[in-house]
């Protein structure tokens, strides 16, 4: 069917206070001109990034029902992106999810959430890894950062790495099944605190990538905006680099807008400010291939 404006089922945490997850994703992805059909895996009361503590509401036993009554409303899907996963039920509930809404016509997005700086996080354990590989064998699309390619694909983490080696580990992550392969904080070879976002796209043998020079702070729930906002390029009609490019610079423009105003890093980037920057021209070309 088609929509009068796109539609994506989100399947992501919802933290009541900090902009991550569903907090992140529905306000971009709504101000890109998408309709935002969030499926809760968990609710939380802050989210975990920078907090000690938290309340946590697990929704793995309500899923399905949620699901089951989507399926009697026979609503359909232009995109099913998936997010953070709080344990291997979930992973199959997700995978059937998939089976059920997944079509010819739409897109499968999954951003299989690991770790990062080389650790696996707190509420990880390796029976999520070996489930988010099986998992990630549905996409189109995965969005790993540099950590999670290494737990995909059973490699030891690198504080650095060559474009030849991130070649070949997005190709052999593509191997798995998804056509395209989205890889975040990438260490660069030539200046020690820059990073890149690598891409590979399978279709047309591929490799592309966008420099992210360094700023000396750190945001959570940068990831989950990054992909939001690619995913609602590439739903918009854009090409895959232009989509990548996209996410890197509103990325940038939200870090430098939030980094001069004293306030604790662990609430996420000021989106309330950059949102607009969503609807202006974007000027391009901070992408290559390699």
């Amino acid at each position: 069917m088609k929509h009068s404006v796109k539609r994506v089922a989100a399947i992501h945490d919802l933290s009541g206070f900090g902009r991550a997850s569903l907090t992140a994703i529905i306000p971009i992805l709504s101000s890109m001109g998408v309709q935002v059909c969030p499926l809760p895996t968990a609710i939380l009361s802050n989210h975990t990034g920078g907090f000690d503590t938290f309340s946590f509401v697990d929704f793995t036993d309500y899923m399905q029902d949620y699901i089951d009554h989507w399926k009697e409303l026979n609503i359909d899907f232009d995109c099913i992106y998936s997010g953070f996963l709080g344990s291997e039920r979930q992973i199959e509930i997700v995978s059937g999810f998939i089976d059920d809404f997944g079509t010819e016509d739409n897109m499968v997005v999954i951003d299989p959430v690991l770790g990062d700086n080389g650790n696996l996080y707190s509420t990880m354990d390796q029976g999520l890894v070996e489930g988010m590989k099986r998992l990630v064998t549905k996409a189109d699309i995965i969005t790993p950062n540099f950590t999670e390619v290494s737990l995909l694909l059973g490699e030891e983490y690198k504080q650095t790495t060559t474009d030849e080696e991130i070649k070949e580990w997005v190709k052999r992550l593509s191997d798995m099944g998804p056509d395209i392969i989205v890889v975040t904080s990438v260490p660069d070879k030539e200046k020690d605190k820059d990073s890149n976002v690598i891409a590979y796209d399978r279709t047309c043998n591929t490799y592309w990538k966008i420099k992210c020079r360094y700023i000396p702070t750190f945001y959570p729930g940068t990831g989950d905006a990054y992909t939001s906002v690619m995913i609602g390029s590439l739903l918009d009609g854009d090409s895959l680099p232009i989509a990548l490019d996209k996410g890197v610079q509103f990325i940038t423009q939200a870090i430098k807008a939030s980094y001069g105003f004293d306030y604790p890093n662990r609430e996420g980037v000021l989106l309330e400010r950059v949102l607009e920057v969503l609807k202006m021209p974007v000027v391009l070309g901070g992408y290559e291939m390699i």
